[in-house]
């Protein structure tokens, strides 16, 4: 598994793209209604899942084992059939604390979440201004 993490607009996509291959690009949400495709994998978009999810789950606890059996699974998946995963992860904490509740969770389960992806990943980039950085 890859981590790839960057804010908004810093170049993450396009740096998994110029790795070549032909993976199949899904949203995290995707991931709620089955199994992944098999083959290498591009996961974006886990912020927005991350926000739909605040409004049916209070405990943020849960919401964070819910997204590390995610992590798991993935992981899981691909140890069994040789394929790469890459995560893409939006940072979001070099910002202003907001003052509503709701957008505090959502760092804090994204932070979380950038975290437990790179315990369990062989490599994680940081992506800043279009440049690439691995970080371990």
């Amino acid at each position: 598994m890859r981590v790839v993490i960057g804010g908004t607009h810093a170049g993450k996509r396009d740096a998994v793209r110029a790795w070549g291959g032909t993976p199949c690009w899904l949203e995290a949400a995707s991931l709620l209604e089955g199994p992944p495709p098999a083959g290498d994998l591009v996961i974006d978009g886990w912020a927005a899942w991350i926000a739909t999810q605040l409004a049916g789950e209070a405990d943020n606890d849960r919401l964070r084992a819910r997204l590390a059996r995610a992590l798991d699974a993935l992981r899981d998946a691909e140890r069994r059939t040789g394929a790469t995963t890459t995560l893409i992860l939006e940072e979001m904490g070099r910002g202003l604390v907001p003052m509503a509740r709701r957008q505090r969770r959502l760092r804090d389960l994204n932070g979380w979440l950038a975290q437990d992806a790179a315990a369990r990943a062989a490599a994680v980039y940081y992506v800043w201004h279009g440049l690439v950085r691995r970080l371990g």
